[in-house]
């Protein structure tokens, strides 16, 4: 499989309380709202939203991964409101591996509702039955206990803490890893039904 397969045309996903779909200029105001909050942005090494301009600087960007077709994020539309709250993607995709690695972020007001967990959880099936996936992680800074507990929900097992990896804000950060593997997944998956 290649990435433009699936990026050529970022598909749309619709799932009970959200649609899954491209940004668009539309969604500015929207993701300033959630990207201008100093909690949201804590976690994640993007700098938080000063202004309109950083949102739209980020779409713009987002829109030219579009149009490369590569890797790039759906942004999460709450259907009750019409807004986007937030984005989920896969950070990392090694089609000649067969592996990604998910990456979320998601408005303050719409915490512990369960909609992130929702929205991972379909990718993470998009993921082995649309990308030929056989493993999805995810990573997360150790206090983020929020993300912890979304890879948690998503049936995801705890792998361990990688020290110092990453540089978030000129700080050395370690990170929770966290897998799910294409066998484990239809197993959850069969228990369901």
């Amino acid at each position: 499989m290649e990435i433009e397969e699936i990026y050529g045309d970022l598909p749309r996903l619709e799932i009970e309380r959200l649609v899954l779909r491209k940004i668009t200029m539309n969604d500015a105001e929207d993701m300033f709202a959630y990207a201008s909050n100093d909690e949201v942005s804590r976690f994640v090494p993007w700098e938080t939203h000063r202004t309109i301009e950083d949102s739209i600087d980020f779409i713009n960007f987002v829109q030219q991964k579009y149009e490369d077709k590569t890797v790039a994020p759906w942004g999460i539309e709450y259907k009750e409101s019409g807004r986007m709250i937030g984005t989920v993607d896969f950070v990392i995709w090694k089609p000649e591996h067969q592996v990604a690695e998910l990456g979320y972020v998601l408005g303050k007001d719409y915490w512990g509702r369960g909609i992130m967990t929702e929205a991972a959880g379909e990718l993470v099936r998009f993921g082995f039955s649309e990308m030929d996936l056989v493993r999805i992680q995810a990573r997360c800074v150790t206090e983020n206990m929020g993300s912890s507990s979304v890879m948690e929900k998503l049936g995801m097992t705890y792998e361990g803490t990688q020290r110092k990896v990453v540089k978030f804000k000129g700080v050395h950060k370690d990170l929770r890893g966290y897998s799910i593997l294409k066998e484990e997944y239809e197993e959850q998956v069969k228990g369901q039904v």
